[in-house]
């Protein structure tokens, strides 16, 4: 029996005569039968490689073949964007065989949540943090919503793992089985990854696996690389190249989002624009362009990054450089859908740094090298957050109990430290135990109880924005910052519109609008990128070998590139360069932000701040010469600990030396083993 026939007859009918397909893709065939065995798998395709197809329809068939009743799956998603270009995909698909699916996310009106929970569908489309509101709200029966779950789908599996929100992810899928009979079956879909087998063992850590489908990555695209200096020489560009096509243009920041729309607009350009902080309604235009557009100009951050179905788009521009190839390589993926077109990518660099960072990260594309996907090391504050949503989803329960679910949620972290976690959110009030038992305690109430709990449903810490409103219409949300000194009048950038704000409510959070022709200003507060060392390192060899075929420099980037490389005159050999600057010796490490952080730190003897980014360290000589020799096993201070807990969401509930733990692995080059703990700890 071949692979297709493997499937429930129905589905072998609607494949052919409904969907007009002739066969299933490779990865399409190849992923029927360990799904049909209940295999935990995760699927590997290049962008536009067919994955969810792939993962939907053999799971459609055991849903079919084994009667499955109730909610059996869970599709989950990490953005909402990309839920809702799934949801009209799924519901055909699920559709053709009787099978019903539902979406489920912040957007989703509660009439609409309510008639789910009365008529449940097959198949539920979310996010964790969703799953999470689920789990602990009094108005779901939580053993009948999913004690019928077979099955999980989690899309751009890779995207989760990259950060916290994918220990969140897996602990809330490991609590959901408490009310099964049998686990789930976990199905990952991803991207191109250089560790497809150990993202699997991360994702599904117990039961039988496989992987299904390539990890190579292909280097067949046109990409070239210009230094235009500004963003307003980029709207120029924009607006001059490529007239009648469809335009996807990537910036890594909200403001620089807003600030390009607004530049493009004025040229008189087709333009929408997409990032988190617009409404639902503004971003559904975004996302509606890419189906019904062709001569436009769609602006985005990396809320469009993940695979949402573009339709026939023409170019991908990225504003300056995302920091990491996998993030090219799914950007770059939103082109050469049609067939006869190649993937294509034009980078404008507005800075030095930018063009440099466009030059790492397409030289180590051009050598078909790709990041793994490891999710963050010492994962505390999220073992902390799991304890206290678990504890408002119990109730009260046993405090044994407590310890051996998060010693099964986390099974890479240590038991001695977990249960040392636990007591400490005993002590600070975090948890209220008695005679054996545990339930929330004040200091929780207190920090996170307005709202239903909200804050404490998801991992990540995000900026108290304002809502913009014009009339009854909902805009997007406004960083307070920009709201503050006595410039009058205050013009704001939003949506890629100008607006005057008339008047701010802040106790109701609202900030009332009026728009204008032109003016304003766009910000919202936002952490530095760090670069790894591999991309760091693939600078080096550029600039000292020269670019790769594979990549085009316009002329003007071919002008900077001559410049950069006479002044620095990297040697092929050589892994560090230095010069002095003022006084002080720039050393030119190529080795990341994480390692350079931890030179410079060793350098300034835990007593002075010693300057550094990802590619070099400027100190004095002889102090620099040390840090590099001998790196760092300097306990944190008191001031360390609470700059970098600033950035780290539920720190306070995280014992000191746990907390310290988390913080070096993250921002130093500095094994465990070898960490201190931290000063007065």
């Amino acid at each position: 029996m071949s692979e297709f026939e493997q499937l429930h007859p129905s589905l072998q009918y609607h494949v052919v005569n409904t969907l007009g397909w002739s066969t299933l893709r490779p990865t399409q065939l190849a992923a029927i039968p360990p799904i049909h065995a209940g295999l935990h798998c995760l699927l590997l395709a290049p962008t536009a490689g067919g994955k969810t197809e792939a993962a939907a329809i053999p799971i459609l068939s055991r849903m079919l073949k084994e009667s499955w009743p109730g909610t059996s799956v869970l599709y989950i998603c990490p953005i909402k964007a990309l839920l809702n270009n799934l949801e009209h995909r799924l519901t055909h698909y699920a559709g053709l065989v009787g099978r019903t699916v539902e979406v489920w996310h912040g957007d989703v009106s509660q009439s609409r949540k309510k008639k789910a929970l009365k008529e449940a569908p097959d198949i539920l489309l979310t996010t964790p943090e969703s799953l999470e509101a689920m789990l602990i709200s009094v108005r779901v029966d939580r053993p009948a919503w999913f004690g019928n779950l077979r099955a999980v789908i989690v899309d751009e599996l890779h995207a989760f793992a990259a950060d916290d929100r994918g220990w969140h992810m897996r602990s809330v899928l490991h609590r959901l089985e408490h009310y099964m009979e049998q686990p789930l079956q976990r199905i990952g879909l991803s991207a191109t990854v250089s560790n497809p087998a150990e993202l699997l063992d991360w994702f599904a850590p117990v039961g039988e696996k496989c992987v299904v489908g390539s990890a190579s990555v292909s280097t067949d695209a046109d990409v070239t690389i210009d230094h235009v200096g500004t963003l307003e020489n980029a709207a120029t560009v924009i607006s001059r190249m490529h007239r009648g096509e469809k335009r996807l243009v990537f910036c890594d920041s909200r403001s620089s989002a807003e600030q390009l729309s607004s530049m493009l607009r004025a040229k008189q350009v087709r333009t929408f624009v997409s990032h988190a902080s617009l409404s639902a309604s503004e971003r559904r235009q975004a996302e509606a362009a890419f189906g019904e557009e062709k001569d436009c100009v769609i602006v985005a951050t990396s809320t469009l990054e993940l695979g949402i179905d573009v339709g026939d788009l023409d170019r991908v521009i990225q504003i300056d450089s995302p920091s990491t190839v996998s993030s090219f390589l799914q950007r770059m993926g939103r082109t050469g859908r049609r067939g006869g077109s190649r993937r294509n990518c034009l980078f404008l660099a507005t800075n030095q740094d930018a063009f440099l960072l466009a030059l790492g990260v397409t030289h180590l594309w051009s050598q078909a090298w790709v990041e793994a996907a490891r999710p963050p090391e010492e994962p505390w504050p999220i073992a902390a957050q799991q304890i206290l949503v678990a504890t408002l989803e119990r109730g009260e329960w046993p405090l044994n109990e407590v310890v051996a679910l998060l010693t099964r949620c986390f099974p890479e972290l240590p038991p001695d430290g977990i249960r040392l976690l636990v007591d400490h959110m005993i002590h600070e009030d975090y948890l209220n135990s008695a005679e054996g038992l545990v339930r929330i305690g004040a200091r929780t109430e207190r920090e996170f109880g307005r709202g239903h709990y909200r804050d404490l449903l998801a991992s990540f810490s995000g900026a108290q924005l304002l809502t913009g409103r014009c009339g009854s219409a909902e805009i997007g949300y406004i960083d307070p910052t920009v709201l503050t000194g006595e410039d009058r009048p205050r013009l704001l950038l939003l949506a890629g519109r100008s607006w005057l704000v008339k008047e701010i409510e802040w106790s109701k959070r609202t900030v009332w609008l009026e728009p204008v022709k032109e003016g304003g200003k766009a910000r919202w507060m936002g952490g530095a990128r760090s670069l790894s060392r591999m991309v760091c390192q693939g600078i080096r060899v550029a600039l000292a070998n020269g670019t790769s075929p594979a990549v085009h420099l316009s002329q003007r980037a071919k002008i900077q590139f001559g410049a950069l490389m006479e002044e620095l005159a990297i040697s092929v050999d050589a892994h560090f360069m230095s010069r002095l600057e003022g006084g002080q010796t720039r050393t030119w490490t190529f080795a990341g932000t994480k390692e350079n952080r931890t030179y410079a730190r060793a350098a300034g003897n835990g007593e002075t701040r010693v300057k550094f980014d990802a590619l070099s360290v400027l100190a004095p000589a002889a102090a620099l010469h040390l840090g590099l020799c001998r790196g760092t096993t300097l306990p944190l201070t008191n001031e360390e600990q609470r700059t970098f807990a600033d950035g780290i969401k539920f720190a306070s509930a995280v014992p000191s030396d746990l907390l310290c733990r988390t913080i070096f692995a993250r921002n130093f080059a500095v094994p465990v083993e070898s960490q201190q703990p931290c000063i007065g700890a």
